[in-house]
């Protein structure tokens, strides 16, 4: 359905006292109503009338609670939590950390090795992409804050190089 479309029905429910308006062309549809008080009545875009009533009967009643962020940053926050002092190798991206290049094989890096500066540590796997993650540091690995699989979020410690 063209965006112009729905602009002018928005437009038409707005001028009009009708609280609910639905269009359907095709297999697209369209339902567009006015915000009460208490909820809002989101637009609908080609979803089956079974789908809509499961996603839409309670808004907000399944929105998950962020979870709060740890007080200070950076190396202060690593501290906190029992993080050995040292440079901290971060992840670049949201993805899921692999240790090794292959389930059967070894990985890239263990506690107490010796490193180099651009030696890869780690593969995140985003988007069916495997990124390698490079030393940005020479040193020796004095902890690896992850497990193999787990899922990591940007910015979120992966290893210490001291």
């Amino acid at each position: 359905m063209d965006i112009r479309k729905i602009k002018k029905l928005i437009e038409l429910l707005e001028e009009s006292s009708l609280t609910e308006i639905e269009i359907v062309e095709g297999e697209e549809s369209v339902r567009l109503g006015r915000a009460s008080a208490q909820a809002q009545v989101p637009m609908h875009f080609g979803l089956p009338p079974n789908v809509q009533a499961a996603a839409w009967s309670a808004p907000g009643a399944a929105e998950p609670q962020a979870a709060p962020a740890p007080a200070g940053g950076g190396q202060e926050a690593a501290e906190e939590q029992g993080v050995p002092e040292g440079e901290l190798v971060r992840a670049p991206m949201v993805g899921t950390y692999y240790a090794s290049p292959s389930p059967d094989a070894e990985p890239f890096v263990s506690l107490g090795q010796r490193i180099t500066e651009g030696e890869t540590m780690c593969i995140i796997e985003a988007m069916k992409m495997f990124n390698q993650i490079e030393a940005e540091a020479s040193g020796t690995v004095v902890a690896i804050l992850v497990e193999n699989g787990q899922p990591v979020e940007f910015d979120q410690p992966l290893f210490v190089i001291r």
